[in-house]
């Protein structure tokens, strides 16, 4: 006995529904694994981000550890008093370069920079001083005769600051081929010039800015540029720093 024929509509009927069936299914297993590579490119990142963080916690402890008297999250206020000009006000940012401030205040409490000099000064650019020998040859030495250097606090050694060398900035003087050479020279911007001083940024530890007395570095520059100087000046003409004195932080 043969088989009873089914509808020609009722079977095409069934292959449609079969079909969009297939193509949900299709689509549903495509957005479930667009939601699954969504998900762990995010956890990736995540991971990475935490990692980095992690990495730059333990980098910053280990300088705690290794500088336990270094005041990392202060702003110091300090007078930098120049014989003959007067006396410029400058704040110090321990947040963004605490190794540069610790340094620059143990140093001025110490009363080394007493009677050190502005020997280099450049128009349009920057007045230098600091330095025990009054050229740009000089570091800061213990009491056994060592030179003490600091860690560079600038980008490209590897450390995060983000101040920018504009006019009033104050930065640390150090050798060109040496990140970790800064001693005690420390110099202050003058003007912002993108010839000079965008080449600075990441490149030298910024470390402060002067709030009151630019009037001043000008003066510098100006007296030494009618002297004749165009950047080294001669000792005998060279500004005297009178004191630097710190005072209260927060």
């Amino acid at each position: 006995m043969g088989k009873k024929k089914k509808n020609s509509n009722y079977v095409t009927e069934k292959r449609i529904l079969a079909q969009a069936e297939a193509e949900r299914a299709k689509k549903a297993a495509q957005t479930k694994k667009i939601i699954i590579y969504s998900v762990v490119s995010v956890l990736i990142v995540a991971a990475l981000v935490l990692g980095i963080w992690g990495i730059v916690t333990l980098i910053n402890n280990a300088d705690r550890e290794a500088n336990p008297n270094i005041d990392f999250k202060a702003t110091h206020h300090a007078s930098i008093e120049i014989e003959g000009y007067g006396t410029l006000h400058v704040e110090l940012y321990g947040d963004d370069a605490p190794i540069t401030v610790n340094n620059f205040v143990k140093l001025a409490n110490e009363g080394f920079y007493n009677g050190k000099t502005f020997h280099r000064v450049m128009e349009d650019f920057m007045i230098q001083g600091g330095c025990p020998e009054g050229n740009g040859t000089g570091d800061y030495k213990d009491e056994n005769g060592k030179e003490v250097n600091i860690k560079g606090e600038f980008s490209a050694n590897g450390v995060k600051n983000d101040i920018k060398h504009i006019r009033g900035t104050i930065s640390m003087a150090r050798g060109g081929y040496d990140n970790d050479s800064a001693s005690c020279q420390f110099f202050i911007v003058q003007k912002t010039s993108t010839n000079n001083t965008l080449s600075l940024d990441g490149n030298y530890a910024a470390f402060g800015m002067v709030t009151d007395g630019m009037e001043i570095v000008d003066k510098i520059v100006d007296d030494m540029k009618k002297l004749g100087y165009s950047e080294a000046v001669d000792a005998k003409d060279q500004p005297v720093i009178k004191s630097i004195t710190i005072h209260e932080s927060h």
